[in-house]
């Protein structure tokens, strides 16, 4: 039986590698962080294949120093670290990991919603800082959730299962779509669609679930802040070039929003400087996907695409056909 030679960027679960080893002989040992720039430089010219994490950056270089390499196997359903245009050029597949991370993205964005609305972060904080003989009665007065209103930006499968959510909450549901979904699935959801103006400008709380494209970047500027209500709240779990940070930055300090949630960052891993002094925001590193049942199910998929690839079949998650010559 044939061996492949593969490289895995980053810390996956140990599930994951041995089914990658049974097949594959890894050109350098797994790692629990991702490989500095440099480091998969230095190991990719010998790979046919290599399993990569989100903060892989995946350009023509890498793709010039690993002349055999056949496949790009994400684990992450996003893969814009990726260039796609250049794999399918060279005949590179792309694959990422669909649909095993909804729910628990999902989760995510509730987290940050209960999270920002009730200043849960600014409270642990408090009570961390020392021990006090009382708390002031009106300290840290947060929002209701409960029967506001939830404007949901992408209703795709992230997006529909923060609306299945929000039932629970009593909440009224109003959504932006570039294609309207179908009237069933609407009637499941409760939810009502607005054009995108109308959800900013109506929504207690506009959450984030779009793709990265040209079309999405800076979707949320400093136009459509300003049309948010100064009670509001922007929920971002997507794709961090979806919102224009310095917008937002100024938005938060000068009231015109009530407060910001983010798991996704403009120039990840790097923070807008200013944005981690204010006590109106929630920070997570980019952690929608990170429990690990979720975890190791992407890595399975992940790597299942890998050794599909390598063997000359079609991997079941692939990102870009045009490249596939099977």
């Amino acid at each position: 039986m044939q061996r492949w030679k593969a490289l895995v960027t980053c810390g996956v679960p140990v599930s994951a590698i041995e089914m990658i080893r049974a097949r594959c002989d890894l050109v350098a040992d797994p790692v629990e962080e991702c490989l500095p720039h440099e480091s998969l430089l230095g190991h990719v010219w010998k790979a046919e294949g290599i399993l990569t994490c989100h903060s892989d950056r995946i350009d023509r270089q890498v793709m010039d120093t690993a002349p055999r390499l056949r496949v790009v196997a994400n684990y992450a359903v996003g893969y814009d670290n990726i260039d796609v245009p250049a794999a399918t050029a060279r005949g590179i597949l792309v694959c990422n990991t669909p649909g095993v991370l909804t729910e628990t993205t999902a989760d995510l964005t509730w987290a940050l919603i209960m999270a920002v609305a009730r200043r849960v972060v600014e409270s642990d904080r408090f009570i961390r800082e020392k021990d006090r003989d009382k708390w002031p009665f009106n300290c840290f007065l947060g929002t209701d959730v409960y029967g506001k209103t939830l404007g949901i930006v992408g209703m795709g499968r992230i997006g529909s299962s923060v609306a299945r959510r929000a039932q629970g909450f009593g909440m009224r549901i109003i959504y932006y779509n570039r294609k309207r979904v179908e009237p069933s699935l609407e009637r499941e959801l409760k939810a009502a669609y607005v054009n995108f103006e109308t959800l900013l400008r109506e929504a207690d709380f506009v959450t984030l679930h779009v793709p990265s494209s040209p079309d999405t970047r800076h979707l949320i500027g400093s136009p459509q802040l300003s049309m948010m209500k100064p009670t509001s709240f922007l929920i971002n779990a997507s794709r961090g070039m979806v919102v224009d940070e310095a917008a937002l930055l100024s938005a938060l300090r000068d009231g015109a929003i009530a407060g910001a949630a983010l798991d996704v960052y403009e120039n990840e891993p790097h923070l807008t400087p200013g944005l981690g002094e204010l006590p109106n925001v929630v920070l997570t590193p980019h952690i929608g996907s990170a429990t690990r049942e979720t975890r190791e199910k992407m890595a399975l998929m992940a790597a299942e695409n890998l050794l599909a690839a390598l063997e000359g079949k079609r991997p079941p998650n692939l990102v870009n056909p045009d490249a596939f010559r099977g």
